[in-house]
């Protein structure tokens, strides 16, 4: 189960990433930030399907590891921070991956 939850982890990277990368692209109108974003989400989708188990349990885990994932490269890269109520469903999402991993 390590290696599952390191290869959902390393897929939310790139997935969370690529889309920085490509709102990066848009915002400066340059198109080396969006292709690769594009290569990004790629890998990413590849990736993310090699974890292993069943489609279902895979895309509960993954969702919370996502939005923790998202959560710190929306602070990281755009210093945004989440706002109350994105907080609480954030924690509704995470303790359900929890519950699937379990």
């Amino acid at each position: 189960m390590v290696r599952v939850i390191l290869v959902l982890v390393f897929a939310a990277i790139l997935e969370v990433g690529g889309d920085a990368l490509v709102r990066r692209g848009l915002d400066a109108s340059s198109a080396l930030p969006i292709l690769a974003g594009a290569l990004a989400l790629a890998v990413y989708g590849i990736l993310v399907n090699q974890s292993g188990i069943d489609f279902s349990r895979m895309m509960g885990i993954y969702i919370a590891i996502f939005f923790l994932t998202s959560q710190i490269v929306a602070f990281a890269a755009f210093r945004t921070t989440p706002a109350p109520k994105t907080l609480i469903g954030g924690t509704l999402i995470v303790i359900g991956g929890f519950v699937v991993l379990v």
